[in-house]
């Protein structure tokens, strides 16, 4: 259906709510968006009209369930170009990451390189680190512009004979800055690596072919994605996941258990042991159906005018540091105000019933490129209005009055 506002406003009932006497403004979506009736109503009628465990059971219960969890992973292997056979699900993005950290690490050697950027969330750092940390291997980091770039000529130096993966994100959130993977993955596989993208931002705002960014893995959480919290996805070449060992134990990843020997399933389901999240699947294909009838282009052009209008009613307030600046950015509002901490600026935000995120983000590191300790953020939704815009500035303006 054409792209609507107001409409598609209407669809999610959360936002008829009040926050301390006002309507509730959501800027808050980069963290974790609201969700459609048409995912609360499907995980809703999948728990009162057809649930039971997956796979095995061959009841009529277990079979409508298996349909609509292998149904749910057909659907995100269509919505990101890929085959269902290339699909794991995890309960969340974060897993996923770390399952593929695991997996490589089985392989990698002391000395071995791994090319990550200043900009990633700690979903991308920390897992990396155990592999500093517990093999030897060496984590290096591409530098960020001052308007919230990559460097691409410094990527280009640290790509070297010992660089075994690269991990980077596909847009940031902090910065908005939506990277150039597809070049940033040719140039890492022309040195050999392996290269991992964290999609969890990007997959919400932009359509994404893994196909044709032709990255090995690729990872995104539902919860962003207007699905339910709780799931997570996992996009693995076949041949990348055919090479990885287990992440976990229990039932569905095997293949036969004798007390002399094990063997494991085919991927996906070697990486998903024990009872998956089926209604949160449920709930993610839910929400695939839904933004998949929408024109997502007509969304994103939506979401650049509320962010615009935020920049042009805030232009020349010398009491705003603004983090990142990159040509294209996604609608993601990150600052500081002068004499004031990101926690006390989101506490009176909430006064006026807008919500904001405050803090590092998750992203440590490039919270010290910037010289800043925290900030707050406003993320743009499809669900959020001119009015909304326009109360979040008036807001803030009046916030700034108490610490000018």
């Amino acid at each position: 259906m054409a792209f609507d506002p107001q409409a598609i406003r209407a669809e999610f009932p959360i936002l008829d709510r009040q926050v301390n006497g006002k309507p509730l403004v959501y800027l808050d979506s980069a963290a974790s968006a609201q969700k459609p009736r048409a995912v609360i109503q499907a995980i809703s009628h999948a728990m009162e009209h057809s649930y039971a465990n997956v796979h095995r059971g061959l009841h009529t219960l277990a079979n409508e369930t298996t349909e609509a969890y292998e149904g749910a992973r057909n659907k995100v292997a269509a919505f990101i170009g890929a085959e269902p056979s290339e699909i794991v699900f995890t309960k969340g993005g974060t897993e996923a990451i770390n399952l593929v950290a695991a997996g490589l690490g089985a392989r990698l050697q002391t000395g071995d390189e791994i090319v990550l950027t200043q900009m990633e969330h700690h979903a991308n750092i920390v897992p990396w680190h155990f592999l500093r940390e517990r093999l030897g291997v060496v984590l290096k980091f591409v530098p960020v512009t001052d308007d919230g770039q990559l460097d691409l000529e410094a990527y280009q130096r640290l790509l070297g004979p010992k660089t075994r993966v690269v991990a980077l994100s596909h847009m940031s959130n902090v910065l908005g800055t939506i990277n150039p993977v597809t070049d940033m993955t040719r140039m890492a596989h022309e040195a050999g690596a392996l290269v991992l993208l964290d999609g969890c931002q990007a997959i919400v705002h932009k359509p994404v072919d893994v196909k044709a960014i032709d990255a090995d893995f690729y990872v995104f959480s539902g919860h962003k994605l207007y699905g339910p919290t709780g799931i997570g996805i996992l996009y693995g070449k076949a041949e990348q996941l055919a090479g990885l060992p287990p992440y976990q134990g229990g039932g569905e990843m095997i293949g036969t258990v004798t007390e002399d020997a094990i063997s494991y399933a085919d991927p996906p389901h070697r990486f998903e042991a024990g009872t998956p999240p089926i209604l949160e699947a449920i709930g993610l294909g839910a929400a695939i159906d839904w933004m998949s009838g929408l024109d997502r282009e007509a969304i994103a052009e939506h979401e650049h005018r509320l962010y615009a209008r935020v920049r042009d009613r805030l232009a020349g307030a010398n009491w705003l540091k603004v983090l990142g600046e990159a040509p294209g950015k996604a609608a993601i509002l990150s600052f500081t105000v002068e004499g004031a901490h990101a926690h006390d600026v989101a506490q009176i935000l909430d006064r006026y019933g807008v919500a904001v995120r405050a803090g590092t983000h998750c992203a440590e590191p490039l919270m010290r490129r910037f010289g800043v300790t925290s900030s707050a953020r406003a993320s743009f939704a499809l669900y959020n209005t001119e009015d909304e815009a326009d109360a979040f500035v008036d807001a803030l303006t009046r916030t700034q009055a108490f610490f000018a």
